[in-house]
C-alpha cells in the first residue's frame, strides 16, 4: 500500500481541526460559475474561502509557477489535466454502484428546478447536494457512515417533479413516481448500505461494506479466491484492479480497463495521455507514459509494475499520479480507488525534503526497529515539493498533503520511491487556519501555547516530510512473508500509516535535523509532540458524533500511538490529562522519555509488519486505536462547538484551459474558479463518461 496524510497539521496534528472561522457564502445556485484568472504567483489577496456547509468548508488553492512553464509544459499539463478529470466518474461508481444514479438525479434537480430556492428545505436539499458532490456518493467522506438529506422525502418527490423529468436517469419506459419508488430507499433509508467501508472486528468486512469492489460474494470467497495467488518477491499487487463477483456460481474478476469495466471512462483517460506522450519533456516520461496507457489497454498488473519503476525514476518538472492507487476503501485492501494528481516540482520547497531523502541511509541504520528489519540498503528515496495543478477521483475535493508512491513493497526495496509534500495545499491549510481559536483553547498552558504558535506550520511540515519520505520507505517484510494484505488484513492501513507516524516522531526528536539544517532547535520537535499527543488523545474526537468509535485508518493510527504512549509512560507519569476550570487537557511531562516509548512502539508494529503477526496488530488497533471516552468525548464537542468551526476542508479545483488559434494550442492558463457548487455541476456535464450501470 502506499500512504498518504489526508489531514492537514498547522500548528502541527492538531490541525486536522483548526479551521478559521470562515464567511458562509451560501451555495450558489445553477449549474453555471464565476472564476478568476489569476497571476500564477502566491497573491495575498487571493480568497482562500469559498462555500462552506455542514461540516465542512471549502477552500481554494493557487498554482504558482505555472506561468514560467514552457508551451510545451503547459500543453503537457492540459493533457494530463483532462486525463485527470476523465476518470471522475468511477469513483462514484466504486463507491456504490448507486452513486452515478444518485448522482446525476441530483445533477438533474439542482440545475433544473424551477421553484422557490430561497426556502428552508431547498437549503437544506442544497447542502446534501453538497456533501454528496464532497464525499463523492452519499457516505461520509472520513467517517464513511451514510448520510440523508433533511428536508422530508415528499419535499424530496416534489422537486424532483417540478425538475426535467426528461433528464431523470431512468429506466425505459419507467414513470418518474416508479423511479422515486426505486430510489427511496438510496437516498433515504439509513439501513439501506449504511456503512461504506465496515472494519469492525469479528464480522464480515466484505459484506458489510457497500463499495462496489466486490458483489454477491463473502470475504472468506475473496480471502480463498486470492489465496491461491503467489504474492512473495515481486509478484504484482494481485486485485488491485478489478471488482470480485459470481458468475454462474464462480468467483471470477472484472477487470477495470479498455474494454472492460469502466472503459469508457479509461478511454478518455487514454486519449489524454496518448497526446501527453507527444509533448513529454523527455524520453524517461514519454517511456512512463505509454507503459500507463499499455496497463490501462491491457489491465496488466505486472505492466502496471513496469510502469511504477518508470514512473520512480522519472525526475521531470510536470508529474502525474494517475490510477488506481489506493486501498483505504476496500476492508480488507485488496481494491484500489481510482485518483488523480497533477502537479509540477516546487523548487524552492524541494530543498528541505532532499536534505531529508539525502540521509535516508543514516535513518535506517539508526531507527530503533530490529536489525533483521532493518533494509540494508535504501534505494532511489526521491523527496520533493510539489505544487498541485489539480485533483480529482479520490483525492479530491479532500486532498492529501503528502504522498508516498509506489505502494508495491518490492519496487520500493529495490529501485526505489517517491515522497512529495503537496506545499500550495499545506499553504492554503494554514492560511485558512490562522484564526481558528482551537489553540487557545485546547493548549495546556501558554508555553505550549506560544511555541505552537512559533513552530508549528515548520513542525507539521517536518513531521510530513519524515513521515512520507523516510517512514514509509523504511523497514522490510521478513522473507517468505506474505503481503499486509493477506497478513494483516483489515488492520493493514491503519498499522502501516501508525509506523509511518512512528518514524517521523522519533525522528523529529533527533539532533540530525538541526544538523543537516532542516530545524533551527529542539522546540520545533516539542511542538509537534504536544500537538501530536493533544490530537491523538482529544482534540480529532471533533470529527466524531457522539457514541461513535473511531473507523477511519489514519484517526485510528493516531489515537493507536498516543494512547499507547500515554498508558505505557503512566509510572513515569511521561503524559498526563491534566483539569483546570473543568477542562481537561494533555500535557507532555517528558519529551526525552516520549520519544523512547515511540521508539518502542515503532519497532513492536515493524516486527507485526515484518513478520506478519495478525494477532498482535489486531491487538494494538483494537485496544489503543478504536475506543472512545463518553465523557472526554461530550466535553470535548461541547468546547469545539464554541469555536463554529467545520472540521473538515476541501478544495475548489483550478481550471485549464487553452489558448487555441486554428488547430493549435498557443499557450494555457489557470482559472480558479469560485463556487464549489458550479465546478460541481460542470464536471458533471463534461466528464460523464460512464453508464449507470458498470
Amino acid at each position: 500500500m502506499k500512504y498518504k496524510i489526508y489531514i492537514p497539521k498547522f500548528a502541527l496534528a492538531i490541525a486536522i481541526l483548526m479551521s478559521t472561522q470562515f464567511l458562509n457564502t451560501g451555495c450558489k445556485n445553477g449549474g453555471t460559475q464565476q472564476s478568476k484568472t489569476d497571476s500564477t504567483a502566491k497573491t495575498d489577496s487571493f480568497k482562500i474561502e469559498a462555500e462552506a456547509f455542514g461540516d465542512l468548508q471549502l477552500l481554494r488553492y493557487q498554482v504558482p509557477g505555472f506561468n514560467e512553464l514552457s508551451l510545451q509544459q503547459k500543453k503537457l499539463a492540459y493533457y494530463l489535466y483532462e486525463a485527470a478529470l476523465s476518470g471522475r466518474d468511477i469513483i462514484y461508481d466504486q463507491k456504490s454502484k448507486y452513486g452515478i444514479l444518485l448522482r446525476k438525479t441530483l445533477e438533474d434537480v439542482y440545475g433544473t428546478y424551477k421553484g422557490d430556492k430561497n426556502s428552508d428545505n431547498w437549503k437544506k436539499f442544497e447542502e446534501y447536494c453538497g456533501r454528496f458532490w464532497f464525499s463523492n456518493g452519499n457516505h461520509h467522506h472520513y467517517g464513511n457512515e451514510k448520510f440523508i438529506p433533511e428536508c422530508p422525502y415528499e419535499y424530496f418527490t416534489d422537486i424532483v417533479k417540478n425538475s426535467d423529468e426528461s433528464q431523470l436517469p431512468k429506466d425505459q419506459g419507467e414513470s418518474t413516481d416508479a423511479f422515486l419508488a426505486r430510489i427511496k430507499p438510496i437516498v433515504y433509508d439509513m439501513n439501506f448500505e449504511p456503512k461504506e467501508v465496515d472494519q469492525r472486528p469479528n464480522i464480515d468486512n466484505i459484506v458489510n461494506s457497500c463499495n462496489n469492489f466486490y458483489e454477491g460474494v463473502t470475504q472468506k470467497e475473496v480471502e480463498d479466491f486470492y489465496s491461491k495467488f503467489d504474492t512473495k518477491g515481486d509478484a504484482p499487487s494481485w486485485g488491485l484492479n478489478s471488482k470480485v463477483m459470481k458468475e454462474n456460481g464462480k468467483v471470477v474478476e472484472k477487470t477495470w480497463k479498455s474494454g472492460g469495466m469502466y472503459g469508457a471512462a479509461i478511454d478518455q483517460i487514454i486519449g489524454w495521455l496518448q497526446k501527453a506522450t507527444t509533448v513529454a519533456e523527455n524520453e524517461r516520461q514519454k517511456q512512463t507514459l505509454e507503459l500507463l496507457i499499455k496497463y490501462y489497454q491491457t489491465g496488466d498488473l505486472k505492466v502496471w509494475d513496469d510502469y511504477n519503476i518508470s514512473w520512480v525514476a522519472d525526475t521531470s518538472r510536470i508529474d502525474v499520479v494517475n490510477g488506481f492507487i489506493e486501498v483505504y476503501l476496500d476492508a480488507i485492501g485488496k481494491k484500489a480507488s481510482f485518483e488523480s494528481t497533477l502537479s509540477l516540482k516546487d523548487l524552492e520547497e524541494t530543498k528541505r525534503i532532499e536534505k531529508i531523502a539525502a540521509q535516508a541511509q543514516w535513518f535506517e541504520d539508526n531507527s530503533p526497529i530490529m536489525p533483521q528489519h532493518k533494509k540494508k540498503t535504501v534505494k532511489g528515496i526521491t523527496g520533493k515539493a510539489i505544487t498541485v495543478i489539480v485533483e480529482s477521483g479520490d483525492a479530491a475535493p479532500s486532498t492529501p498533503i503528502g504522498i508516498n508512491l509506489p505502494n508495491a513493497e518490492w519496487i520500493r526495496k529495490e529501485h526505489g520511491s517517491k515522497s512529495v509534500s503537496l506545499s500550495n495545499i499545506i499553504h492554503s491549510y494554514n492560511i485558512s487556519s490562522t484564526k481558528s481559536g482551537m489553540l487557545d483553547e485546547f493548549a495546556a498552558n501558554d508555553t505550549v501555547l506560544q511555541r505552537l504558535k512559533k513552530w508549528g506550520p515548520l513542525a507539521s511540515d517536518l513531521h510530513t516530510d519524515m513521515h512520507e519520505c523516510i517512514g514509509h520507505a523504511s523497514g522490510q517484510i521478513n522473507p517468505g512473508v506474505e503481503t499486509t494484505d493477506k497478513t494483516l488484513k483489515n488492520y493493514a492501513s491503519c498499522l502501516e500509516e501508525a509506523r509511518a507516524d512512528l518514524v517521523g516522531l522519533y525522528y523529529i526528536m533527533d539532533p540530525k535535523l538541526v544538523e543537516i539544517g532542516v530545524m533551527p532547535e529542539m522546540d520545533v520537535a516539542k511542538a509537534e509532540y504536544d500537538s501530536y499527543m493533544m490530537n491523538g488523545l482529544m482534540t480529532q474526537l471533533t470529527r466524531l458524533k457522539p457514541g461513535q468509535q473511531l473507523e477511519e485508518a489514519h484517526m485510528r493510527n493516531r489515537q493507536l500511538n498516543a494512547r499507547w504512549a500515554y498508558e505505557h509512560g503512566k509510572k513515569d507519569n511521561v503524559v498526563e490529562f491534566v483539569k483546570k476550570d473543568g477542562k481537561t487537557y494533555v500535557r507532555v511531562n517528558d519529551y526525552a522519555k516520549l520519544r523512547v516509548l515511540f521508539g518502542e512502539l515503532l519497532k513492536e508494529i515493524q516486527r507485526v509488519k515484518s513478520e506478519g503477526d495478525f494477532n498482535a496488530g489486531k491487538n494494538l488497533v483494537e485496544d489503543y486505536g478504536v475506543k472512545v471516552d463518553t465523557a472526554l468525548h461530550n466535553e470535548i464537542l461541547a468546547r469545539y462547538k464554541k469555536l463554529n468551526l467545520k472540521p473538515y476542508k476541501g478544495f475548489v479545483q483550478p481550471r485549464l484551459v487553452p489558448v487555441i488559434n486554428g488547430n493549435d494550442i498557443t499557450d494555457v492558463k489557470v482559472e480558479y474558479p469560485e463556487s464549489f457548487f458550479g465546478q460541481m455541476m460542470e464536471y458533471g456535464k463534461k466528464y460523464a463518461f460512464l453508464p449507470l450501470k458498470n
